[in-house]
This record gives structure tokens, C-alpha cells and sequence, in this order.
């Protein structure tokens, strides 16, 4: 009887353990398989910002980004539908110090869904330039909408580039846009930014929260060196 219920005990406990570790391990490759994703979204991003720096296209850029205090780079944006539509993709928010120096990037997502008069499909790339220091703050103490708290106007940038003039904020933040594909209807309103926070904890540790890396600058990644070194000084 004691050997019975003594054996029972120690197959309890073993099933336990072996349950944890199997949840450590299956926690473990979530976080490995986010860190891969998030270095994949930097080296992504610096390509996109080279690309449309060097592209004549886009030659206000250059100017944007030297006067700026932030800047968003999001290299994939999809956007399709057929009468009801939605748009995403994910990006990094860099913040321009006191020094001049840029901080190490923190992670967002840009969604939006959409119900109209549009079909088709479209795939972009797409560069924000904060202007001053209300648009960086303004981002990164709350979920700001673009077409929703901003308000958007066209303007004579360049190829590809939309004025986005955020009069309730009282800043200008300037938007470059590089579209593959076609896409009939209206605009998309809502779009919003969320921090993607499983990318910044994978990829800087426990904490990493976007005012920390980008104002505080608490947290560092050197997988980030080459995006910073490619941003206009």
C-alpha cells in the first residue's frame, strides 16, 4: 500500500515536472522565434529608410529626416480589401536625442480596418518624420490614430509623400510612401500605432517599454547599430 501510493506520488511529480519543462521549452522558442522576428524588422527597416533616402523620388526626405526629433519606419505595409478593407504592418520607432544621436528602436504596429467603396490590394513602405518633440511624446504616452487624431492633407513632397498635419497635437509629421500594387476606394481612417511589446522585450529583456529605450535609453541592442548609423545626423 505504502509502495503504491509512493509510487503514484513520484509519477504525479514527474508528470508535473515534465509538463513545466515542456512549457518552459514551448515559452522559451516563442521568445527566440520573436528576438529572429524583431532583428529581421530592423535589418528590414534600414533597408527601406537606405532605399528611399538614396531615391531622388523622395528627395524631401533627406530634409525631413535631418530637422526632425523622431521617425517611424515601417517597411511592409499591406493594405487590401473588397468593400470592407484593413490595413497593417509592423515597424520601429527611433527618437533623435539632445546630443543629435539616435536612440535604439522600439517596436509598433500600425492596424487599420475600413468599410467603403475600394477593392484591390497594395503593399507599401512608408517613413515618418516627427517633427517636434510634441508628435514623439504624443506617441509614446498614448495609441494615436493617423486620420483619426491626425488629420490628413496632400502636399507637394515628392513622389510617394502625404503632409499629415496634426493640428489638435500642434505638430507636423510627414509621411513617405513607396506603393506596389493597385488600390481603388477611399482612405483608410483609424489607423492606429500599438506598441508591439513582446518585440521589445525580446529583443532588449524584461521591461523594455518604448520611453525606456527611446528617451531613457535604459536598453541597447548592437543588431540596431547599422538602422541608427543610416539615419541622417
Amino acid at each position: 500500500m505504502i509502495k503504491s501510493l509512493g509510487q503514484a506520488f513520484i509519477s504525479a511529480i514527474s508528470s508535473k515536472l515534465i509538463f513545466l519543462i515542456t512549457l518552459f521549452a514551448v515559452s522559451f522558442s516563442f521568445q527566440v522565434q520573436a528576438a529572429s522576428d524583431a532583428e529581421e524588422l530592423v535589418a528590414k527597416s534600414r533597408y527601406t529608410l537606405e532605399k528611399m533616402l538614396s531615391n531622388p523620388d523622395y528627395s524631401k526626405l533627406q530634409e525631413f529626416a535631418k530637422q526632425s526629433k523622431g521617425i517611424i519606419i515601417i517597411p511592409q505595409l499591406v493594405k487590401g480589401g473588397f468593400i470592407i478593407g484593413g490595413e497593417g504592418g509592423s515597424g520601429v520607432l527611433l527618437v533623435r536625442g539632445a546630443d543629435g544621436t539616435w536612440s535604439n528602436p522600439s517596436f509598433y504596429t500600425l492596424a487599420a480596418g475600413s468599410i467603403g467603396l475600394q477593392i484591390g490590394g497594395e503593399v507599401s513602405e512608408v517613413v515618418f518624420t516627427l517633427m517636434n518633440q510634441g508628435a514623439v511624446d504624443a506617441i509614446l504616452e498614448s495609441e494615436i490614430k493617423f486620420g483619426g487624431d491626425l488629420s490628413l492633407a496632400v502636399g507637394p513632397f515628392g513622389a510617394g509623400v502625404e503632409a499629415s498635419t496634426t493640428a489638435n497635437l500642434d505638430v507636423d509629421v510627414y509621411a513617405f510612401s513607396s506603393s506596389v500594387g493597385l488600390f481603388g476606394g477611399g482612405a483608410f481612417e483609424g489607423a492606429k500605432l500599438f506598441t508591439r511589446e513582446s518585440y521589445n522585450s525580446s529583443y532588449y529583456g524584461a521591461g523594455a517599454t518604448p520611453r525606456k529605450i527611446t528617451i531613457e535609453r535604459a536598453f541597447s541592442n548592437p543588431h540596431s547599430d547599422k538602422l541608427r548609423a543610416a539615419l541622417p545626423q
